[in-house]
């Protein structure tokens, strides 16, 4: 793996109208054509996500979206896309038009609208007033924009190229503001061995190891320690061969009974899956919404959401094995829903339990913003591994990072 995931990416949304200059702004900042570039009004339907580094700030995506006043049944839908694509940007890039300075500003059609609704949210909005080279340097819109926004606004021209340094240099600063998070959490120190039991099993592709395994071992290397790695079923001949207990020791989910039974008492326990729930998502709403499981009624309905989309196989762990322990512990006649990728339901007042994958495709805002949605519905949602630890007994013998 020699290019960051696109979970652990800045994501930078591009919004506006149709035909506004989202997809030549994110050529002109990334000097790579991500979508089509056209005269022709709603050109781009579904969201674009366009990978790169940028120079200064590292690993990001920018998101180049469908206009915001998209029409008709289509349209709806590519509207229904672009407000999607916003719960993912951290960064947002507001591009505004004639029409905005003059429309309504409480219609959802309007950047200023966009504006305040990603702001409320906790994205940090850039207004861009684009095709300068077409507005006499565009000095009128930016007073305009400013005025009613009271944030810094950005002239550029996609064609000529001015004001897009300024810009880009801009969203280097900002990213350079943002928050440093580490996965370990404060869990190791340098020097520290952490034993990493890791089945390889028919879920594990063929030469690789799977997203969250990689990370976590970058994440022990950036922090100093010694990773040491095994299976399951070497878990005995790994741990006899140190001179003491690993500090840590961080396995699958899957098979934290069988490595807890194994691990010395002066050996911290933890999961891929609770690590990523912590580095990800609500930590505590997803212990607390565990303990809840117990008191869920015979007849409840459980989401299970994974991020990535892949095929079922007979050991899947989200289709297969958390629905034989729920079954097992609540009765046949519980109702289980699978949904994977952005496959997230808009209404989740019917259910009585979300449980969530530990996220590793995703960014954070992703996460917290179903999170928030979990909250505002009063529906408890978990995590894989911290269910499983649950239901198995043990979630007061696992570390859980705060």
């Amino acid at each position: 793996m020699t290019q960051a995931a696109r979970g652990e990416r800045v994501h930078i949304g591009v919004f506006g109208r149709r035909n506004a200059g989202k997809s030549s702004l994110v050529t002109a900042l990334t000097g790579q054509k991500a979508a089509l570039v056209s005269e022709v009004a709603g050109t781009t339907t579904d969201p674009v996500y366009q990978p790169m580094e940028l120079h200064g700030a590292g690993a990001v995506v920018f998101i180049d979206t469908a206009g915001f006043d998209d029409t008709g049944e289509l349209g709806g839908l590519r509207v229904g896309r672009t407000r999607e694509a916003s719960a993912r940007a951290e960064i947002a890039l507001v591009l505004f038009e004639d029409e905005d300075i003059n429309a309504p500003e409480g219609t959802e059609e309007n950047a200023f609208f966009w504006s305040r609704r990603l702001q409320a949210s906790g994205v940090s909005v850039f207004p861009v007033v684009s095709k300068s080279d077409l507005r006499d340097g565009g000095t009128a819109m930016v007073e305009a924009v400013k005025a009613r926004l009271g944030l810094p606004v950005f002239c550029v021209s996609a064609a000529t190229g001015d004001g897009v340094e300024t810009l880009r240099e801009a969203l280097v600063r900002r990213i350079a503001q943002g928050e440093e998070r580490s996965l370990l959490a404060g869990l190791v120190g340098p020097g520290d061995v952490v034993l990493l039991v890791m089945p390889q099993d028919a879920e594990a592709p063929k030469g690789r190891l799977i997203l969250p395994q990689v990370q976590t071992i970058r994440a022990l290397l950036d922090d100093a320690c010694v990773a040491v790695g095994c299976t399951p079923e070497t878990m005995g001949a790994a741990l006899a061969s140190f001179k003491k207990p690993p500090a840590l020791i961080i396995t699958d989910s899957q098979v934290f009974g069988e490595v807890q039974k194994k691990t010395p008492p002066e050996s911290r326990l933890t999961s891929f899956s609770v690590l990523f729930a912590a580095y990800k998502g609500d930590i505590s709403y997803f212990a607390d919404s565990a303990e809840r499981v117990k008191s869920l009624p015979p007849d409840a309905k459980i989401l299970i959401a994974e991020a990535c989309t892949h095929n079922a196989l007979d050991a899947d762990i989200g289709r297969v094995k958390i629905p034989a322990m729920l079954r097992k512990k609540l009765g046949d006649k519980i109702k289980i829903e699978n949904v994977g990728g952005a496959d997230f339901p808009s209404e989740l007042s019917g259910y009585d339990l979300i449980v969530h994958c530990g996220a590793c495709m995703f960014n954070r805002r992703y996460v917290l913003s179903r999170v928030a949605a979990a909250r505002a519905a009063g529906v408890p949602m978990t995590n894989y591994g911290i269910l499983i630890a649950e239901m198995k007994g043990i979630l007061d013998k696992v570390t859980i990072p705060r």
